[in-house]
């Protein structure tokens, strides 16, 4: 990988952690009070609305991280080892954790009318989405394993 991809895979990461922090300071204190002004006919439980939002955004924290840690990996070209598949498995873990929190959230928002059945639905769209992301690492997971196995193959032929 060129250095100037490095370089803006960098950029973004860090502005999508920036981001991520922004919400977790300023937008989930803001959504709290909102979701306090709900009238209280239609309300749902803020607590556990809240405590999923912030969950969610650690998840994608975590996969910044690793993808991160990854990024520096191809670059020193130590990509291709063992020490690898520590941050991929915990990508694949964010993301099924990521996936079990719309669900939770999608059955916190279910009962009641403060949340259309459409919307409830559209979340669970959204899990089976994020699922499809799971597996897609899954595979590239196994991709990597098997550039491992011949790369070390190849080196007992060296």
């Amino acid at each position: 990988m060129g250095k100037l991809t490095v370089l803006a895979l960098r950029v973004v990461l860090v502005m999508l952690f920036a981001g991520s922090v922004f919400l977790q300071a300023v937008m989930v204190p803001l959504l709290a009070v909102d979701l306090g002004e709900i009238d209280p006919d239609l309300a749902f439980p803020r607590a556990p609305v809240l405590v999923i939002v912030v969950l969610g955004i650690v998840t994608a924290q975590v996969v910044l991280v690793c993808v991160w840690r990854l990024v520096t990996m191809v670059r020193r070209e130590t990509v291709f080892s063992h020490a690898a598949f520590r941050y991929v498995h915990t990508v694949i873990g964010a993301f099924v954790a990521a996936a079990l929190l719309v669900f939770a959230l999608a059955v916190v928002l279910a009962p009641g009318e403060a949340v259309p059945p459409g919307i409830v639905l559209l979340l669970c769209g959204v899990v089976v989405a994020i699922l499809g992301v799971a597996l897609v690492v899954l595979v590239l997971r196994m991709l990597l394993a098997q550039a491992v196995r011949m790369r070390a193959e190849l080196k007992e032929v060296i």
